[in-house]
């Protein structure tokens, strides 16, 4: 597929319980290694979220709002050929996975947006999600219809619906982060272009780069993260997974 870039303007699993009859003396050590790793993919995985949460949701709908964040960083630093990666292909989408990532979906994830007996559905967080064997690297994707992000009169069928580039991110970039890049893509498909928007900013010590797009009334959002720290040696493969996402 073609990708066609514009510049924005400048301005887990669950640890084992040890047997009571039989302990064994490296139990303990593997229950807070495990333990480590959940939580520190549930500390990064919180900053994607907490963009879409429903206080933020509000915050959106209104043209008075704080602006969106300034750019501090006006290129792309690069990407890399994902063409060899695995291609999970999700409801409604498809992302490559870089080497070595682990599925860290979850049986409440999966039970997600099921109800029964006439109970209300609880919604589903993660439409995907993969971490780095030390769980300190994570991929995301996350599906929320375009209504809780921002009131239309009509669905939604692409993501400028949802306002411009700078417009759209007071709803995918959380407040007082620090914006690095923001671009327009432009992908082909048989129908001709569809547009996603592609954000990288920081925030605390973390790093995240997102991409969104909408199709019927949904928007479909992948968002790479990790420590500030490791950007340096892995930014571009996160990048370029976050970049990976397309809709089908």
């Amino acid at each position: 597929m073609a990708i066609l870039l514009s510049l924005s303007p400048p301005n887990p699993v669950f640890p084992k319980i040890p047997s009571l009859l039989t302990p064994n003396p490296n139990s303990t050590f593997s229950s807070i290694t495990t333990t480590s790793r959940r939580h520190s993919i549930l500390k990064i995985t919180s900053l994607f979220v907490i963009s879409f949460a429903p206080q933020q949701f509000s915050l959106a709908r209104s043209s008075e709002q704080a602006p969106a964040p300034a750019l501090a960083k006006p290129s792309l630093s690069g990407i890399v050929n994902t063409k060899s990666w695995f291609q999970f292909v999700g409801n409604g989408f498809a992302i490559r996975i870089p080497p070595q990532f682990e599925d860290i979906m979850e049986p409440e994830d999966f039970d997600a947006g099921l109800s029964l007996y006439g109970d209300k559905a609880k919604p589903k967080t993660f439409a995907a999600r993969f971490a780095s064997p030390d769980g300190s690297e994570v991929l995301s994707v996350i599906v929320r219809p375009t209504n809780q992000l921002k009131i239309t009169f009509l669905e939604a069928t692409d993501v400028t619906d949802l306002g411009s580039l700078k417009e759209a991110a007071r709803i995918f970039i959380p407040g007082g982060a620090t914006l690095y890049s923001a671009r327009t893509l432009k992908i082909k498909e048989e129908e001709g272009y569809r547009t996603y928007y592609f954000y990288e900013f920081g925030r605390d010590d973390q790093h995240v780069a997102l991409v969104a797009a909408v199709n019927s009334g949904k928007a479909i959002i992948a968002g790479a993260t990790a420590p500030q720290s490791k950007w340096d040696d892995d930014g571009m493969k996160l990048r370029s997974a976050a970049i990976s996402m397309t809709v089908l």
